[in-house]
């Protein structure tokens, strides 16, 4: 008998870069883990032509959301010790990068558009990162002021300090 479970691990998703994301941080360790970091930094985001027709109107807004392939992890763990605690967490209850399915998300704000490239500010990403999908920061769909941290609550005023290091390589 064919359980539902095994149809689904069976399917191939597949996804093609829309574009590339230049950053200053071409090593893993010391980038920013977060985009509210103090080390993060301005780059650019290179859309490539053929979906350059997909930025219009984009201009209007002053944060988006970049979703993007994290192409230097080279592992699965579903159990990590994050940056901002020291005991083990499941891989869903953190952002860390070795998750079976590997993409990342960063909100940025949007300085500026010329033809194809969009300048950036607040980025955390690994240059040469391929970009999947581009969507606007909306605070009335995104934005939710009564939330709970989890774990995360006893080191919320250290994230703006921390930086990466080597061991999700």
């Amino acid at each position: 008998m064919i359980h539902l479970l095994d149809i689904i691990l069976a399917m191939q998703i597949q996804y093609n870069p829309i574009g590339i994301i230049h950053t200053p941080f071409q090593l893993l360790e010391s980038m920013p883990i977060q985009p509210t970091c103090k080390t993060s930094a301005a780059g650019t985001v290179e859309i490539y032509p053929q979906f350059a027709d997909g930025l219009k109107d984009l201009d209007g807004f002053s944060h988006i959301i970049l979703l993007y392939h994290l192409h230097a992890v080279k592992r699965v763990s579903l159990q990590v010790t994050p940056f901002l605690d020291g005991a083990p967490h499941g891989v869903f209850a953190t952002r860390a990068p070795t998750r079976p399915n590997p993409i990342g998300l960063s909100v940025v704000r949007l300085v500026e558009i010329k033809e194809n490239i969009l300048v950036v500010e607040n980025i955390d990403i690994l240059d040469g990162t391929p970009l999947l999908n581009i969507k606007p920061y909306v605070p009335e769909f995104d934005h939710h002021p009564d939330v709970k941290i989890g774990w995360l609550e006893k080191s919320k005023d250290t994230i703006a300090s921390k930086v990466s290091d080597n061991r999700f390589q």
